[in-house]
């Protein structure tokens, strides 16, 4: 509710109406079928606008979604390595190295000496811009080799989105190639909220389920008159 007894108005084409009594800003908003909406209240006097709340809030949402989308959210990954490191052990790193940038996240690649080892720093600058080349296809060197005390590091930044923004984008897309009105699909196995096939035959309650036919009986033989038992003795 705006309190104040008088408001500058921009109405809803971004035109300047002036400083006017709030009571007649609110009439003006009522006969455009708009609301009256307080944008700047620190203002002196506050400035309102004349719009449609619920567009408003609508497209505040979307830009919102919009730049949420555009965020990288990027994780810093560290991968450490030694100048004496075995191949096997090399390639195992590498491997590591390339997941990580294929999920978007940054790599931390350390070279530890140990030491005398530093004196020999030169070997521990060859095997991280080798270790560069092997993922340059996945991600580009952010930070040339850096010699910090006893260990030297470069950093490679990944040219893949992050996985957040590839499930994002994949969940619009799948909503933007479902036709109008179709519902998502249901999951395999589960009930449908549709009407049954006309063609199955609703199910009979069981206390009204047509009994079974009974098995004919068989023809009992004739009992055998007195007269025809044979007499005694």
């Amino acid at each position: 509710m705006i309190r104040v007894p008088q408001v500058r108005v921009v109405d809803d084409e971004g035109s300047q109406l002036g400083v006017m009594p709030t009571a007649e800003a609110f009439r003006l908003a009522q006969e455009r079928g708009l609301d009256l909406v307080e944008v700047a209240p620190m203002a002196s006097p506050p400035v309102t606008r004349l719009l449609d709340y619920g567009h408003f809030k609508y497209e505040q949402a979307r830009r919102e979604k919009e730049a949420r989308r555009h965020q990288r959210s990027v994780d810093f990954k560290e991968i450490r390595i030694k100048p004496k490191i075995g191949k096997g052990d090399f390639e195992t790193k590498v491997r590591r190295a390339i997941q990580f940038l294929e999920d978007g996240d940054r790599i931390k690649v350390t070279c530890q000496f140990r030491g005398r080892e530093v004196s020999h720093a030169h070997l521990g600058r060859d095997l991280l811009m080798r270790f560069a080349g092997l993922v340059e296809e996945h991600g580009t060197v952010e930070r040339q080799p850096l010699l910090e005390g006893r260990s030297m590091s470069l950093v490679i930044a990944s040219t893949h989105k992050p996985k957040s923004q590839r499930r994002e984008e994949g969940a619009d897309t799948e909503a933007a190639a479902r036709p109008e009105g179709q519902a998502a699909p249901a999951a395999a196995g589960g009930a449908t909220d549709g009407p049954a096939s006309d063609s199955a035959a609703p199910a009979q309650p069981a206390d009204e389920a047509e009994p079974a036919p009974a098995a004919p009986a068989k023809p009992r033989e004739p009992a055998a008159s007195a007269s025809a038992r044979p007499a005694g003795g």
